[in-house]
């Protein structure tokens, strides 16, 4: 009997060592991951996506923190964090050429006219290029990339040429492309953080903002805005980024288990977005917001020679080839 009771006590002190052993390698590195979305955003349930697929590809050692609505931070803040080591990862776009001058092509107006366009650039020999200068300028590393719906004009009156842009005061991000563009298109172009925009409009400080269907729907901007304008000037992606500080601590496996993960992310935001676009204007116009039909030729040709007049020597070869396509 004494041998039973001590055979019981050996097996349940094992089992105890081993859930405590498994609760140390659940806890053994947390990756935090910071963005500008809301958590109705196809990007944070795809970083949430990343995290869980992450988690089961390292038996749980590694765990992604996802902290959405800027909570960790403004995009530029969370870029700067990372290159100290401070943040792990997030999702940033067109702002990395404040660094890396080849990140303008991420959203280059009217380059791109579809999605394969797109995919074709991000995917290829130019998508490369791009992630390399982001990683030995901004010390950040791509790990995947998410498609962006266009991004649409929204605005207090309807806009249907270039000329009706005329004194239109609008928010763009800290962009010096965007900025340049919209200053050459006849707009009063104002550069201020994501999170400021929805008081802005709101008070009238600004009259305008541009951003894809799923920030106007998630930004609630059909509260303050009545017209999404079809300008569709921009088609671009925005990468999946961890610090290359981070990335340095990882061992080989772990490396090839956040690609890997990163990889699954990506196949699922696609999957999100394609279904997302359509569910989003009638979305939108169920919330009271009137969809304009624009002449997009017009806003092209006039963008055309303001892009060109406003990219860096570095790339405007590349643009004057997309130009061309």
């Amino acid at each position: 009997m004494l041998k039973i009771k001590t055979t019981k006590k050996l097996i349940i002190a094992g089992v105890a060592a081993m859930l405590m052993s498994n609760s140390a390698i659940a806890a053994e590195m947390t990756l935090k991951l910071g963005h500008l979305a809301n958590e109705q955003n196809a990007w944070h349930k795809a970083a949430v996506k990343f995290g869980e697929e992450l988690s089961s590809l390292t038996d749980g050692r590694i765990d992604v923190q996802v902290f959405p609505n800027e909570t960790l931070g403004k995009e530029v803040d969370l870029i700067n964090g990372m290159q100290l080591g401070s943040v792990d990862m997030t999702i940033t776009g067109e702002t990395l050429q404040n660094w890396a001058p080849m990140a303008a092509l991420l959203a280059v107006p009217y380059a791109y006219a579809t999605l394969e366009d797109m995919d074709a650039v991000a995917d290829g020999e130019i998508g490369d290029k791009i992630e390399q200068q982001i990683l030995e300028k901004a010390r950040i590393r791509p790990i995947a990339y998410f498609a962006r719906g266009p991004r649409n004009l929204t605005s207090s009156r309807a806009i249907k040429s270039p000329d009706d842009l005329n004194g239109l005061k609008l928010r763009v991000p800290n962009v010096p492309l965007f900025v340049d563009v919209w200053k050459s298109l006849g707009a009063q172009p104002t550069p201020m953080a994501f999170s400021e925009v929805f008081t802005s409009l709101q008070a009238g400080t600004i009259d305008a903002q541009e951003n894809p269907l799923a920030l106007i729907d998630s930004a609630s901007f059909y509260e303050v805005q009545k017209f999404v304008n079809k300008t569709e000037h921009v088609r671009s992606w925005i990468y999946l980024t961890i610090s290359d500080i981070t990335w340095g601590k990882l061992s080989d496996a772990d490396k090839n288990a956040v690609m890997e993960a990163a990889k699954r992310a990506q196949a699922y935001e696609r999957g999100l977005f394609t279904a997302d676009e359509d569910r989003l204007t009638k979305e939108l116009q169920d919330k009271g917001m009137t969809f304009v039909e624009v002449d997009k030729q017009a806003f092209a040709q006039k963008a055309k020679a303001a892009v060109l007049a406003n990219v860096s020597d570095e790339i405007r070869p590349i643009v004057e080839n997309l130009f061309a396509k």
